[in-house]
Parts: structure tokens; sequence; C-alpha cells
């Protein structure tokens, strides 16, 4: 029994961290989305409700490919704050096997006199890999939404 209560406690833990990560990145991203969600101009909205669509057709076709951008900015903030928190994971995430990488690279360098710094920057450097692929798939999202135009037409 000792097994399954150790499992679900880090299924908490997890849970858990997932949790404050959401609330931390809440209050940044609501306020990055309202400015950018503010931008928009209103007459589209009115434009759209004269031609007859609804609540739902007006956001999934008009404005919500216009604030793909911010969108986009908002996922590889956060995607970004996620892989580099440190503090939060090294107390909740005690379990070897359930540590985050910036945990665990933290740890290859802790003790000065057997610190294998080798390792930690191939790790390092591998870590930055998705954070990179993530921001060239965005990329495109972020540049088209800035320099596209709303027509209406």
């Amino acid at each position: 029994t000792q097994g399954v209560s150790s499992a679900a406690s880090d299924v908490y833990k997890r849970q858990g961290l997932i949790l404050v990560y959401l609330g931390g990145a809440l209050g940044v991203n609501t306020y990055l989305m309202y400015g950018f969600f503010n931008t928009l101009p209103m007459e589209l909205d009115e434009a759209a409700r004269i031609d007859g669509a609804g609540h739902a057709r007006i956001f999934f076709t008009m404005i919500l490919p216009l604030v793909a951008p911010i969108l986009a900015v908002v996922a590889l903030l956060s995607f970004i704050g996620t892989v580099n928190e440190y503090v939060i994971a090294s107390v909740m995430l005690v379990d070897v096997d359930q540590q985050t990488l910036v945990v665990g690279l933290t740890k290859l360098v802790a003790n000065p006199r057997y610190a294998d710094w080798s390792a930690f920057s191939a790790g390092a450097v591998m870590a930055a890999i998705p954070v990179m692929i993530l921001f060239l798939f965005l990329q495109r999202y972020i540049v088209g939404g800035l320099t596209a135009g709303a027509t209406k037409g």
C-alpha cells in the first residue's frame, strides 16, 4: 500500500505544480491579451453583426485569426517560463524521478568539488532546443499577425 499512496502523492504534486504554473501566468497573460484585444476596432464586430453573424461566428472567424499573434506570444512565454522555472519545482518535486530538467541540471553543478560542467552545458543546450523549435514554429504567426491588416469585404 505504500507504493500506491506514494504514486498518488506524486500525481497530486504534479497536478499542484501545474495549477501553480497556470495561476502564476494567468495575471500577466490576461493583461497582455486584454491590451491586444483592445486594439481591435469595434467596427469589425458591428459590421459582422449587421451582416447577420452570431457571437460564435464573429469570434471564431474574425476575432480569433486577428488575435493569433498574442496567443502565440502567450504560448511561447508560458512555455519558456514553465521550462525554466526552478524554485517551485525544486520544493514540490523531491523525488529524483519526478524532477524537472532545470532541477536535475542544477544538481549536476551543486557540489563545487564534483561539478560536471560539461554535462550541465550539454543539458542546457539540449533544453534550449524545444524552446527554439516552438519559437520557430510560432514565428510565422507572430510576424504574419503584425504585417496583416483586417479588412471587411
